[in-house]
């Protein structure tokens, strides 16, 4: 059966987009997932499920979420391989050891298209570096994100595409527990 790993959009982070991990973890076997677990506050799960892919995962949770929960939010999933290509192809491999805190990866809903990309790079405008490959972007906040011009919103309005972003230590926790 294969395993999943679903990352909620902006939850969890004050205001209106408050969810319980343990209401989410039930309401997805409820569902009818297996093996359901969750990783810090923020939104991460990792599951087993067969017979759907991601981009049918996505509707289907989003929904169910929204219907059960009254939360709206993105979900962004990807199998246990796709997970660890995402690790396998980082173009920042000095970055995640030194520093895993200011590496993110921005789990995208759409791969942009090259000028898509173009038009993130030419909008940085501080020591930020991104490299995108498919629908996730990488990207070293060597000052950290708090202060940093190079926003989600920015980054979504220049790719096209909406986006939720996790930190190198959690892209390997969600690696680990999807593991087994």
């Amino acid at each position: 059966m294969p395993t999943y790993i679903a990352l909620l959009r902006a939850v969890n982070l004050g205001g209106a987009t408050q969810v319980s991990m343990t209401a989410l973890r039930e309401l997805l076997t409820r569902m009818g997932f297996d093996d359901v677990r969750s990783v810090l506050q923020s939104g991460n799960l990792v599951f087993r499920t067969e017979g759907a892919s991601a981009s049918e995962l996505e509707l289907r949770l989003e929904s169910q979420v929204e219907e059960t929960l009254k939360l709206h939010t993105d979900f962004f999933v990807r199998t246990e391989a796709e997970w660890r290509a995402i690790i396998a192809q980082n173009p920042f491999p000095r970055e995640a050891e030194r520093d895993p805190g200011h590496l993110l990866v921005t789990a995208l809903k759409l791969a942009p298209k090259v000028k898509e990309w173009k038009a993130l790079q030419a909008a940085i405008q501080g020591p930020e570096r991104v490299n995108g490959l498919g629908r996730q972007a990488y990207i070293v906040y060597p000052d950290g994100t708090g202060r940093s011009k190079l926003t989600l919103r920015l980054i979504e309005t220049k790719l096209g595409s909406r986006g939720t972003s996790r930190n190198w230590n959690t892209v390997n926790k969600l690696a680990t527990l999807a593991s087994g």
